[in-house]
């Protein structure tokens, strides 16, 4: 079994160098390559790093024994890049969203599926063990059957009318809905699957002239579960972005917060040794262990150690696979319908099996305890 990969990363900007400095230092991996349109930053990366630098995506993904790429750039660019990797045969992990439709995502789902590649996205808040234990406690029914569920993030992204970039061009990607509310969205579609139904999507805009600035919507899951989205990243109230999920069940309640997680057991609940009745509340300091390199939180260096992981064993699932992040693109495209008036709920003309529902996987190890994927 193989226990180092070649990686490549695509995209120079926050997000790739965060992504480049931690592979760096994550077991596992070597970075052998780094792309951009920039030639600037590739050769001042090439210069201090000595890791080699391409301007040119396909030449970079043509050169011998690379075996997989971290592709950090505009949104745009994803579907593309992703394709022509993955037909590489390359292993990939993505940065969210996967893509601007649910059908290009799905069809690339099917396409590392099919391929037996490892194909990740950066959906970081599941790898917080805060949402995770949310996760593991609503799969082992401690709170009972799910009724509600309310999804919310906000923060000062956008306090004033800012200068054109690439996050607040319509066709590139931007926007609150697709930049920040995929967040909270997909950990509610981790939780509960993918919705039925969309009503009340409303995309408002308070600073920006092209895209959203707030996020609206109600949704109905298969087994008749309700769910509200609330997202708003021009909130002046916000210190810095704040995501939370409130999860109603019949027997109890759980808050989950990126430092805390809040367990209620009602009257009908049969406490555990972890949790009695009444209200547990658990910490990330002992829900979370250290990962080998930390920058900028433990979520993005245990993401990317779980790529590598899953680079080895690339038959098992993953906790961000492309089948899941498609799911997370299929409810972002009916909230967005919604709004514009079309009609919801409809079917995408492709899908994949794992966009369907949260599937019954097989339960691997996360931060040491036994947790279902989904």
């Amino acid at each position: 079994m193989r226990t180092n990969f070649n990686i490549a990363v695509v995209g120079l900007g926050k997000m790739g160098i965060s992504h480049l400095a931690i592979a760096r230092e994550t077991p596992g991996l070597e970075v052998t390559a780094v792309c951009d349109s920039s030639s600037l930053l590739g050769n001042m990366v090439e210069k201090y790093t000595g890791v080699k630098y391409f301007s040119d995506f396909g030449a970079l993904i043509a050169q011998p024994g690379l075996d997989g790429v971290i592709i950090a750039t505009p949104t745009r660019l994803h579907a593309a890049m992703v394709r022509q990797a993955l037909e590489r045969g390359l292993h990939v992990f993505c940065e969210k969203p996967l893509t601007l439709t649910a059908s290009d995502s799905a069809d690339l789902s099917r396409l590392a599926r099919q391929a037996g590649l490892a194909a990740q996205v950066g959906y970081h808040n599941r790898f917080l063990g805060t949402f995770a234990r949310a996760k593991e406690i609503i799969d082992e029914g401690l709170i009972g059957n799910i009724r509600h569920i309310h999804a919310e993030a906000y923060g000062p992204v956008v306090l004033k009318p800012a200068s054109r970039t690439w996050r607040s061009n319509a066709t590139e990607g931007g926007g609150c809905l697709y930049d920040y509310a995929a967040h909270p969205i997909n950990l509610m579609n981790w939780y509960l699957g993918r919705p039925i139904a969309c009503s009340g999507g409303q995309l408002t805009r308070q600073w920006s002239r092209e895209v959203d600035d707030a996020v609206y919507a109600s949704l109905i899951f298969p087994d008749g579960a309700s769910g509200q989205v609330s997202v708003n990243w021009a909130d002046e109230t916000a210190r810095k972005m704040s995501t939370r999920l409130s999860i109603w069940g019949d027997n109890g309640k759980i808050i989950a917060e990126r430092q805390e997680l809040q367990v209620f057991l009602g009257a009908r609940a049969v406490p555990t040794a972890e949790y009695r009745s009444g209200w547990t509340v658990q910490y990330i300091t002992e829900l979370t262990p250290h990962p080998a390199f930390y920058l900028r939180g433990e979520e993005y260096s245990a993401q990317l150690e779980n790529f590598a992981s899953a680079m080895r064993t690339p038959e098992m699932p993953g906790v961000n696979d492309f089948g899941s992040a498609a799911m997370t693109d299929f409810t972002l495209q009916m909230i967005r319908d919604a709004a514009k008036g079309r009609p919801v709920p409809y079917a995408p003309a492709a899908s994949t099996a794992s966009a369907q529902a949260a599937p019954k996987r097989r339960r691997f190890a996360l931060f040491g305890r036994m947790a279902p994927q989904g």
